[in-house]
């Protein structure tokens, strides 16, 4: 559903990613980690289309990138970790654009809207101003935002920013429904017991490319580790001689 052959983006002479290849299947959730400057977000900027691959292919959904961008775009829904929402329209509003962006028939998408503003707890709100409404509200807003057109490819970054434990509970019951009904989903997150409890897979890079994937089990074999949990293995892999690190 996801894939990426020798991936890359450099900026004059420095590469920030590197011959990334990526292979997720329907029905995944991938988590996407690494430290901070790994080359995450220049990623997730070229599989969502905002930035051109100085190299290398991305296919979405049986469709080129490169070919039929519009196409691709159709197909994935992107929940970025800071949303920009208008403030001076209403939720409704604000879906309703985001429905005509896509070209959705009327009735799709009122029903869409309705049914995804009641799941995440904004029907009471959706006449009310965005202006108004908390982070974690705009949160949820910007989720609904990346689904509301069916996408086929859900790519997450830092989900659970400012979300109360009730909303970050309801996201990530979501996200296991959305998997399970053949969604397929990249999660990049720093909360790697998030990534532990959610992910079908992992993928770790480090300094713009791949430096180990697998399942959890898989991953804590690789790296010859007996820890019990996930932050312990990629603590490990990452930061060898236990130096203090900010991830």
């Amino acid at each position: 559903m996801i894939i990426c052959r020798e991936l890359c983006k450099r900026y004059g002479r420095f590469d920030a990613v590197k011959n990334l290849n990526l292979n997720i299947p329907k029905g995944t959730i991938c988590g996407f980690l690494g430290m901070n400057g790994a080359g995450k977000t220049t990623s997730i900027r070229m599989l969502t289309g905002v930035i051109e691959p100085s190299s290398g292919e991305i296919s979405i959904a049986g469709f080129d990138m490169k070919i039929n961008p519009t196409e691709v775009k159709r197909r994935i829904g992107y929940i970025p970790d800071r949303p920009y929402l208008y403030p001076s329209m209403t939720c409704i509003e604000y879906l309703e654009f985001v429905g005509a962006l896509f070209e959705m028939d009327s009735a799709t998408q009122t029903n869409n809207i309705e049914m995804l503003l009641k799941h995440y707890s904004l029907w009471g709100k959706r006449n009310e101003l965005i202006q108004g409404f908390s982070h974690g509200m705009k949160q949820r807003l910007a989720t609904c935002a990346a689904l509301v057109h069916e996408p086929q490819v859900l790519i997450v970054d830092e989900p659970m920013v400012g979300l109360d434990p009730i909303g970050a509970k309801t996201l990530k019951a979501s996200l296991k429904n959305y998997a399970n009904d053949g969604m397929t989903i990249l999660l990049s997150t720093h909360s790697l017991n998030v990534a532990e409890e959610l992910c079908d897979y992992i993928l770790i890079i480090n300094d713009g490319t791949v430096l180990v994937e697998g399942s959890v089990n898989e991953i804590k074999r690789l790296a010859k580790s007996e820890d019990s949990n996930l932050e312990s293995v990629f603590l490990k892999l990452l930061n060898p001689l236990n130096e203090q690190v900010e991830i």
